[in-house]
């Protein structure tokens, strides 16, 4: 055996679990898919949970969205715009993404807002992601540093479908270790925010296969990577979000064709994100009853 292979399936070993810790049907794509598609929210009057997406500049966010449409549609769609230069937000206005099963609206739907920065890059105001968290920022509102905060177009009454079922953090898996301190100080705001409006939070972690090397090999290998999952942990304690809310996927960037594996992630991800926002969903309407 060449010293090259043999150092190579060294560090293979070192950086590979013996079992994956997390079990993962890698052929159940159509069922997952089948069952998103069929889905029915827990409270029949309100017509879709909106799932609220938030994250530093480059983190992922518009390729996530794309990559959910990409699954559902069966090609690589590229309906929010993401920028593949990663210095600035690419996301200028707040808008809702609608995901379709072909023939209908799928009842979940997606914000994307301007990417956190630090101060002197700015990026998106703590206080409109707040007022998004309770459904008061306007469709098409422009995210704007220099007036953010200051009760410029923001909605003075609400309903179901404009409120925030699930927070969503998206972090880069390569880039959780280097993260700005001032993001994370942002980020802990909009997560007493959620928390004090019982919003449920998760995370989804991108880019996995620049984090590990044994998973850019093999996307199976996602969950006996060592490095991913200290990854998930990192993210754990910088957030505060418990590891059971936090999903590795690989978006969309590069492919032209869909691919199972990351399909299964995407979905995965997409079945336990909707089913923690529609719990809220449901103690919403159980809250409501009880006060009748």
């Amino acid at each position: 055996m060449g010293g090259s292979e043999s150092t190579e399936r060294s560090v293979s070993t070192v950086q590979e679990l013996d079992q994956p810790w997390r079990t993962t049907h890698w052929e159940g794509k159509e069922l997952l898919e089948k069952n998103l598609r069929e889905l029915e929210l827990s409270d029949s009057n309100v017509k879709y949970v909106r799932i609220l997406l938030a994250g530093e500049v480059g983190a992922g966010k518009s390729s996530f969205i794309n990559s959910i449409n990409s699954v559902f549609q069966g090609r690589i769609t590229t309906e929010a715009l993401a920028d593949a230069g990663f210095s600035r937000s690419f996301t200028k206005t707040y808008r809702t993404y609608y995901i379709s099963n072909g023939q209908s609206v799928l009842p979940f739907v997606f914000n994307d807002i301007m990417g956190l920065e630090s101060e002197e890059a700015q990026g998106a105001h703590p206080e409109d992601i707040a007022k998004s968290l309770e459904g008061l920022l306007k469709e098409g509102y422009n995210f704007n540093p220099a007036v953010s905060g200051k009760d410029v177009d923001y909605r003075s009454e609400t309903s179901p479908e404009h409120l925030t079922y699930c927070l969503v953090y998206v972090i880069a898996a390569d880039k959780v270790s280097m993260m700005n301190q001032e993001v994370f100080k942002k980020m802990k705001y909009i997560r007493e925010k959620a928390s004090s409006l019982e919003i449920p939070q998760a995370i989804i972690m991108t880019k996995v296969d620049e984090a590990c090397p044994l998973v850019q090999k093999d996307l199976r290998k996602i969950y006996t990577s060592k490095k991913i999952k200290e990854k998930m942990q990192e993210c754990s304690n910088a957030v505060g979000v418990p590891v059971s809310h936090i999903f590795p996927v690989k978006n969309y960037h590069e492919e032209i064709d869909p691919e199972n594996d990351m399909d299964v992630l995407i979905l995965r991800a997409l079945t336990q994100i909707v089913h923690i926002a529609d719990d809220l969903l449901k103690r919403k309407q159980r809250d409501a009853e009880a006060g009748n």
